[in-house]
Formats: structure tokens, C-alpha cells, sequence
């Protein structure tokens, strides 16, 4: 299992869509119950989520959101990243999702004392006190579970962009959820950039 301190109670921080090019990037914010009888069996299951299945990844989610203290997701547009950059847009993601998760906790008595954030890059938030995690989601319970959250949140994202606007299925989204697949590589060749594509990513920008 991996490690969730049980001296200290810590925000998990990650992020999904970083390299993609149509799409927001989404970032989740998790803080986790202390590890118990009750909940070590699912706790066993959450590892980074890119070495989860789509399904799995899924079930895991519905536990996290059901049993975890509290849970915040923010993302960045595509707009937003091609206006300030894709690091930049991640910060600001990370602080919307460290920002939902202080509304979630507004009303309870829950305060936590570390934000630990997958990578080695973060931007202060506020005055809290953070640690960077180089390959954090393979390391700690609550980046993990932060990174499914992100993954199936934003995946979500763009089957319902898909759902409500069928032009956007020529990019073969339905399945690469906005990665640079050959089919989505070739579909920009024939038809071009839609809204949701990220114009300062190579190859839409050349």
C-alpha cells in the first residue's frame, strides 16, 4: 500500500492533460480518511492512475469521492492555456481545485496541515505549507487518489463535449480524450482546429 501519514492530515494535489491537445487541463485535490480496517481493502487499489483500466478507474473514484474527508477539482481552458501557458494554467487548475476543496470544508471542522503535490513544481498557495513529490502518485495514498480523481473527472469532461457536439467525433476524441493520436494527428491535417483544441500547441500552432 502506499503511504498515507497518519500524524498529519495532508491535501493530495495532481493533475491529467498536461500533454494533450484539445481539452482543459484538470487538476483534484484529496484529502483522505485515516487508513482503517473499513477502508484498507480499497485503499490497496489506489495506485497512479495511469497504471489503472479505464473501469477500475472509475470504481475507484466513486470510493474516493464517497469516503474521503473532502474532495476539490479545478481545471484550466484550453483558452486559458494558450493565454498563459500550459504551466501556468496548471498552477491556476491546482489552486481552483485547492480552492473547491476550502468551500467543501468551509462548514466542517477539518483543517489540514500539508499540501503534497505530485512533480516538482508548484506554485504557493496562499500561506499554506506545501511539499512537491517528484513521482508522487506512485508514492503517496492521497496523490494517487487525487490523480484518478483528475483522470476520470477529465475524461468525463470530454465524452460529454463529444455527447453534445457530434462534429467534434472526427478527432476520434471519444477515445484519445484529446491526446495526439494518429487518428487525432490526421484529423487536424484534413479539417483544421475546432474551439477546445489548444492553439499554441505544436502542430495546430505551426
Amino acid at each position: 500500500m502506499l503511504l498515507l501519514p497518519n500524524d498529519i492530515i495532508e491535501i493530495g494535489v495532481d493533475e491529467v492533460g498536461r500533454g494533450t491537445l484539445f481539452g482543459p487541463v484538470v487538476a483534484a485535490a484529496v484529502i483522505l480518511a485515516p487508513i482503517s480496517d473499513a477502508n484498507s481493502g480499497e485503499y490497496e487499489k489506489i495506485m497512479d492512475s495511469k497504471k489503472i483500466s479505464e473501469k477500475k478507474r472509475e470504481k475507484i473514484a466513486t470510493f474516493i469521492h464517497k469516503e474521503a474527508l473532502a474532495v476539490g477539482i479545478g481545471m484550466a481552458s484550453a483558452a486559458e492555456i494558450d493565454e498563459i501557458n500550459i504551466l501556468q494554467a496548471t498552477y491556476l487548475a491546482m489552486h481552483r481545485a485547492l480552492d473547491n476543496i476550502a468551500a467543501n470544508t468551509a462548514n466542517t471542522n477539518i483543517v489540514y496541515d500539508l499540501i503534497r503535490v505530485d512533480g516538482n513544481k508548484f506554485k504557493p498557495y496562499k500561506d499554506k505549507k506545501y511539499e512537491c513529490v517528484v513521482q508522487g502518485d506512485a508514492k503517496y495514498l492521497s496523490i494517487a487518489a487525487a490523480s484518478i480523481v483528475a483522470k476520470v473527472y477529465r475524461d468525463n469532461f470530454i465524452l460529454e463535449n463529444v455527447a453534445t457536439n457530434s462534429n467534434l467525433k472526427i478527432y476520434d476524441l471519444q477515445n484519445n480524450k484529446g491526446y495526439g493520436t494518429a487518428k487525432h494527428l490526421a484529423a487536424l491535417k484534413t479539417h483544421g482546429p475546432v474551439e477546445g483544441h489548444r492553439f499554441s500547441f505544436k502542430p495546430i500552432s505551426q
